[in-house]
């Protein structure tokens, strides 16, 4: 039947499928085919089962592991949370004892303030009480002090300020190179630095104020007033400090350059060797030389008074030549200083008199012309002294050139 022989040759073509090329057109699913399964003794020979029981007895193990670290950190979890609960339970003990225990309260009294002694407080001097209190701050150089006599320390620098204001005007008058500032860039604060010193104290025990074309701070030569009680005098009526008028203990009026920079102490040093003539006619004034240098005889030269200035700046001056200047040089004692200042002491109740303005004047009036001649050299004024500066500029150029040559 054809039937039947159809059914037959389809079974051979089954047969000898394995020797076919396998048609393009079959699909290429991944499904796998049952021609390709393994037999029984594949199967034995692969190391399927032993993978499976190593992979059973891995995740049987981690399991096992994971459940007792699971374990752990509950332990570990519920032991913190007690020791928690306990450390919250003491800082509220510790709380409710802060609570119930009774505050510290540090009282620092405050003095009584002295009485003005039927002397007014007047802006164009200082008062008494304000020399008292620095006198009491010298013997008292402590925080705790000075915080107890708040109400004496506002009182007495308001009065310094004051007096302050009142010499900014009388110096404006009398030096016209010198603006009228106000009293924040003219008075020296009552704070020490400690960083650098010895000197434990944190206060200095006096006022000052410095005046110049750029106030207490700046390159120009200043006018200086230093306020301060007098040092307790020893059996035989002494007084301790030495030459310098700087923490001498007692108050002073002066002016110059203190401590200025290297390149200006080049400058003055340049001025000095090259025109020793010039500071040797602001040193022959008749009125610096009436205030400033009294200890010099009437009589004596010019070189008396430079003597005399040259031993009020010796304080940090060089002990051996300055370089570049020969041992032998004339004005060889001028060339090693590195201050230039000039001060007379003052009563210690002239800054407390009536006049005390028109002292002040005085004492600038007598210096006006050294201060203006010490600005001439650190900072001269654009066209001023042209022919001079021309000259320097020359000689500056002729030693460059000689040492081009050599």
């Amino acid at each position: 039947m054809p039937g039947r022989k159809r059914a037959s040759e389809d079974i051979a073509t089954a047969e000898n499928g394995n020797s076919r090329r396998r048609s393009g057109r079959i699909s290429s699913t991944p499904k796998k085919s049952s021609y390709w399964e393994g037999s029984d003794n594949d199967e034995d020979e692969m190391p399927v089962k032993k993978k499976a029981r190593a992979s059973s007895n891995g995740r049987a193990t981690a399991a096992a592991r994971k459940q007792k670290q699971d374990s752990d950190e509950d332990e570990y979890t519920v032991e913190a949370q007690l020791a928690e609960g306990a450390e919250e339970e003491e800082d509220e003990v510790d709380d409710e004892d802060d609570e119930n225990r009774p505050m510290k309260v540090t009282i620092v009294p405050l003095e009584q303030m002295r009485e003005e002694g039927g002397v007014p407080y007047e802006d164009h001097k200082v008062h008494k009480n304000t020399m008292l209190f620095l006198r009491d701050l010298k013997a008292n150089n402590r925080r705790p002090w000075l915080k107890s006599h708040d109400g004496e320390y506002r009182r007495a620098f308001k009065d310094w300020q004051t007096f302050v204001d009142a010499a900014s005007e009388t110096v404006a008058a009398t030096d016209a190179t010198v603006p009228e500032l106000p009293c924040k860039d003219v008075a020296f604060r009552i704070y020490r630095d400690t960083r650098f010193s010895k000197d434990p104290t944190p206060y200095k025990p006096y006022f000052s104020a410095a005046w110049s074309r750029t106030g207490r701070k700046g390159p120009y030569a200043c006018y200086y007033v230093h306020c301060e009680p007098p040092r307790t005098r020893d059996a035989a009526g002494r007084r301790s400090g030495g030459d310098s008028l700087v923490g001498d203990g007692r108050s002073f009026v002066g002016g110059g350059l203190w401590h200025p920079e290297a390149g200006h102490v080049h400058k003055l040093r340049r001025s000095i060797d090259r025109h020793p003539e010039r500071w040797r006619a602001v040193f022959a004034d008749a009125e610096l030389r009436r205030v400033f240098f009294p200890e010099v005889k009437p009589g004596a030269d010019v070189e008396a008074v430079i003597k005399a200035f040259v031993g009020k700046n010796k304080m940090n001056a060089l002990k051996k030549k300055p370089m570049g200047y020969d041992a032998t040089h004339r004005d060889i004692e001028l060339l090693k200083l590195k201050n230039y200042t000039i001060g007379v002491p003052l009563d210690e109740n002239m800054l407390c008199e009536d006049n005390a303005q028109e002292k002040i004047a005085e004492y600038v009036r007598a210096m006006e012309g050294y201060i203006t001649f010490l600005n001439s050299i650190v900072m001269p004024d654009p066209g001023l002294d042209e022919s001079d500066s021309d000259s320097d500029d020359d000689d500056d150029n002729d030693e460059e050139g000689e040492e081009n040559d050599g």
